[in-house]
């Protein structure tokens, strides 16, 4: 790199504050970090320990930067599923304050389901563990987060005895709630046909009366009224809302449209006709669009008519999407029957989640006990050997619904935005570097208080990112860490870490080191545009080969992978292949996440360079900043079964002194915690670039 150009202070940006002396502001004419601004700080700590909130006390940190030059495109991921007050869901990471979820809250014996407000929303990083339940839910969270088991709240990581001796969860603990929740539909083009079909046909006139040609929906209560008529006119048909009826004492107000049109009405009767062979959409619309129309769920979820047609095909399209019901027999002069959905609380749930039904109130499950006989066993906690981005809220009850089992709240707070800087612009070109990072470590770890716990490095950025070429702190870093014979782990997507191998494998003879790269695909071109201030792949795995090669194993993370850029079976098995010849000890896929903000720097990005892949995006992600579960889990299976045929994490690889030391990998216990004594925390890095959805 060069440096020649840069200056110091002069009219540069405000320094952050909580350092020990006034910043140096300095920029640099150098291409590689035009626009750039780098804070020279002395830090007054470096080892920075997770907030006490945490209920984790061990758990360290050192990040010689804040905010990366990497320049990458994407940005953070979060995922958990979260039961909202309107029946519907909304990832963990999207989850506002102010917003209306469902928590719990103790009446009686029972504990029952109400609706809270979200006070507070939180990100930060930390160890992340799996939690499998043997219906298939996957829960990921960090180690001191709390679920509620049917022996009381539970840890998912604990001990029996000694420091870290509290509840946690074991095989055998049964979670409490319903399982994880269904994917809602797509608004797609036969969806809307099957939701007008079964909301016509059950709710409205639709004929000729007195040689006129009618069509009236009337409806107390505008979500369904205003879905179906917005339905209508994205097929050009317009109608008119008028006041149906007034409010009584016993009846609510209703609000009807209509239209009288001829060539309307007949392209109406034309939507709402029976398909021939209707698909999964029509049939996720149809349900919606009857159960709005006739239906309702309290105790037991019910759709009721007199049309022998109706009931035939609500019944079918039942069959179809996996759902059990009865049909109880007819027991008035009308004809009247009712349809009831089997499997309780956890089916009616999925019913809605799968239909999506408008009307809000008919979806409330405020006041339900919080029972069912879904199969929430605890499997099996694994720790993923990664630090990932965890998001958590605050509510009034103190819990909430993740992924269909109650969830205690926990505590966190940002990072580079705790310095007054933002999260977007600020973190990408106003890099803060802690010039005497080397010296604090080596007087942090040689305080009598200092107890030896694991350090985690590149937990918010890449500690060996461009700037670090001309800084050069980590070298200080990593000696002050072998002298003391301190564990550590480093994640990163850089190829300085080459350049400190001499100091890795030194360490590794004294202590335990765990190493993992970051790779998301193997296509130049992709790399490019794409990261463009990164090494390229390519470097990356040889990074992988030589850290390994010399006796220290080292992982990757295989992420992000980019929908119709990067994820066809032959590129996915490119990947995979490059990775396992680099001789990788594990890989870790994640797809690509577009939270707010990072969605429109992307969406900008695919227009000038893949504009015709636009519209496959939108109707990919529609309004949601994550791929759908099932698009992830093909993906996630197909480089499993990948990285399986590979071999990779099979062989044990030996090619240096330090082997013996250095194959800990990031998430795996340490030496002392072997021994019994205290959990060693951090375990493992991530990026900003490469996150994965989680709690606290």
């Amino acid at each position: 790199m060069r440096w020649d150009a840069i200056r110091i202070g002069g009219g540069g940006p405000a320094a952050p504050a909580l350092f020990e002396r006034e910043a140096v502001a300095r920029s640099s004419g150098t291409p590689g970090f035009a626009g750039m601004t780098f804070f020279e700080v002395h830090a007054r700590s470096i080892i920075n320990r997770v907030p006490e909130a945490s209920r984790m006390p061990f758990r360290w940190t050192i990040n010689p930067y804040r905010g990366c030059s990497h320049a990458c495109t994407y940005c953070a991921w979060g995922e958990t599923p979260i039961l909202m007050a309107d029946g519907r869901t909304k990832p963990l990471a999207d989850v506002r304050a102010g917003d209306a979820v469902y928590g719990t809250a103790r009446r009686g014996r029972c504990r029952r389901y109400v609706p809270t407000t979200v006070l507070a929303h939180w990100q930060t990083v930390k160890p992340a563990y799996r939690t499998t339940l043997e219906d298939g839910t996957s829960l990921v969270s960090s180690g001191d987060h709390r679920f509620l088991s049917d022996r009381g709240w539970k840890y998912v990581t604990g001990r029996e005895q000694g420091a870290e001796r509290r509840p946690h969860l074991t095989a055998g603990n049964k979670l409490i709630g319903t399982g994880r929740f269904a994917e809602q539909p797509k608004d797609s083009a036969e969806y809307r046909r099957g939701y007008l079909c079964g909301m016509v046909r059950g709710d409205a006139g639709l004929g000729t009366y007195g040689g006129i040609p009618q069509f009236r929906l009337a409806l107390a209560g505008t979500d369904a009224l205003g879905r179906a008529r917005g339905y209508l006119a994205s097929a050009g048909l317009a109608t008119t809302m008028f006041a149906f009826s007034e409010a009584s004492e016993t009846r609510r107000m209703m609000t009807a449209i209509r239209t009288s049109t001829r060539d309307q009405v007949r392209v109406i009767k034309w939507l709402t006709r029976w398909p021939g062979s209707p698909g999964l959409d029509w049939r996720k619309g149809f349900l919606a669009g009857i159960f709005d129309a006739e239906g309702s769920c309290s105790g037991a979820l019910r759709i009721s008519d007199t049309d022998p047609a109706i009931i035939g095909w609500t019944i079918a399209c039942l069959y179809a999407l996996g759902f059990a019901a009865v049909a109880e027999p007819a027991r008035h002069a009308d004809g009247l029957r009712v349809i009831r959905l089997r499997g309780g609380l956890k089916e009616a749930l999925r019913f809605f989640h799968t239909t999506d039904p408008a009307i809000t109130r008919k979806r409330s499950i405020e006041g339900t006990a919080i029972k069912s006989g879904a199969r929430l066993g605890v499997v099996s906690v694994e720790p993923l050997g990664l630090d990932l981005p965890m998001f958590d809220i605050t509510t009034g009850t103190g819990d909430f619904i993740a992924d269909g089992v109650v969830s205690h709240n926990c505590f966190a707070r940002q990072t580079h935005t705790y310095l007054d800087l933002d999260a977007g612009h600020d973190f990408d070109s106003k890099i803060v570097v802690k010039v005497n990072a080397p010296q604090r470590v080596r007087a942090e770890l040689a305080a009598p208080r200092w107890r030896g716990e694991h350090i985690a490095m590149g937990t918010n950025v890449d500690c060996y990112q461009r700037a670090e070429g001309r800084y050069q702190l980590m070298p200080g870093v990593l000696a002050a860490l072998r002298d003391a014979a301190n564990p550590f782990s480093i994640l990163t997507k850089g190829t300085l870490i080459l350049r400190d191998i001499g100091l890795l494998e030194e360490a590794s003879e004294v202590t335990d080191v765990g190493l993992a790269v970051s790779v998301g695909c193997t296509s130049q071109d992709l790399w490019r545009t794409l990261e463009p201030g990164t090494p390229s792949p390519q470097r990356r795995l040889e990074v992988c080969a030589t850290l390994t090669g010399r006796g220290l194993p080292c992982g990757v993370l295989m992420g992000p992978v980019v929908p119709f850029l990067s994820d066809s079976p032959a590129q996915l098995g490119a990947t995979v292949r490059q990775i396992a010849q680099a001789g990788a000890s594990s890989v870790s896929p994640i797809v690509l996440h577009l939270r707010p903000g990072a969605r429109d720097w992307f969406f900008g990005w695919l227009g000038e360079h893949h504009p015709d892949l636009i519209p496959r995006y939108r109707g990919l992600y529609g309004r949601s900043a994550y791929a759908p579960k099932a698009y992830q889990q093909r993906v996630t299976e197909q480089i499993r079964e990948l990285a399986r045929q590979e071999g990779i994490g099979r062989t044990s690889h030996r090619g240096g002194a330090g082997a013996r030391r250095s194959r800990l990998q990031p998430g795996q216990p340490t030496q002392r915690e072997r021994a019994g004594g205290t959990r060693e925390a951090g375990d493992g890095e991530l990026t900003q670039d490469a996150v994965q959805l989680s709690l606290l």
